[in-house]
């Protein structure tokens, strides 16, 4: 499966999502223009690791990525469900919210696996909670998405909350699947990053509240 788009309609421009797309984009395309030792270097120097924890690195390590399916993945998925918010939101608090579920899904990797070596770098913590704030704001939502059936390629509409709260359960079993592996081996996915994310973006949107533009706009569209 392999989602499209989604059927909430938006009331103004998502131009903060835009922006970190951009930002994303430009930084994964300077490190495709590294070489590998060097990369490896600017990982290591700018992506978080658990067992050398510095503050400074949250920030940077969210705009990195390990590869073109990391980053269009990601980006795919801030691009569904991140307009809606920032729409919710407002520009100015959708950005505060962002990067703090992005310090919350950061800090809950760095708890769940502390004397980690591997650097830690992805936006996907920072977008699981936008995909959390909108399996509660939106959901009635539907998510269009393309299926492989056999031979056949079709596309089908699943409620929001279906597809989100299936992708919590997923990363929350597989975090816990992790914790076995942790001694084995090094890097992966960092899977408790996503599932604090998400339960932050929950707890913020909550606490931020929809601003009054947004309440306006959405009244004025119904009427």
């Amino acid at each position: 499966m392999f989602p499209l788009k989604d059927t909430q309609p938006s009331y103004s421009r998502p131009v903060v999502t835009i922006a970190l797309i951009a930002l994303n984009l430009l930084v994964f395309v300077f490190e495709f223009t590294l070489g590998p030792r060097t990369l490896n270097a600017f990982i290591e120097y700018y992506g978080l690791v658990p067992d050398h924890f510095q503050v400074s690195r949250i920030f940077t390590s969210m705009f990195l990525h390990g590869g073109w399916m990391h980053v269009l993945g990601n980006m795919w998925f801030l691009w569904i469900f991140g307009d809606n918010i920032e729409d919710l939101l407002g520009h100015g608090k959708y950005l505060a919210f962002y990067l703090l579920c992005g310090i919350v899904a950061a800090l809950g990797q760095v708890i769940a696996n502390p004397y980690s070596t591997a650097p830690m770098v992805g936006a996907s913590g920072a977008i699981a909670g936008v995909m959390g704030a909108y399996l509660i704001k939106f959901p009635r939502a539907r998510i269009v998405t393309l299926v492989f059936v056999l031979f056949f390629i079709t596309t089908i509409e699943i409620p929001a909350p279906i597809m989100l709260a299936y992708w919590f359960v997923i990363q929350l079993f597989s975090g816990f699947g992790s914790i076995a592996r942790t001694h084995l081996s090094e890097g992966g996915t960092a899977f408790f990053a996503h599932v604090a994310g998400f339960v932050a973006g929950i707890v913020l949107v909550k606490v931020m509240g929809a601003s009054g533009r947004y309440n306006r706009q959405r009244d004025r569209y119904w009427e």
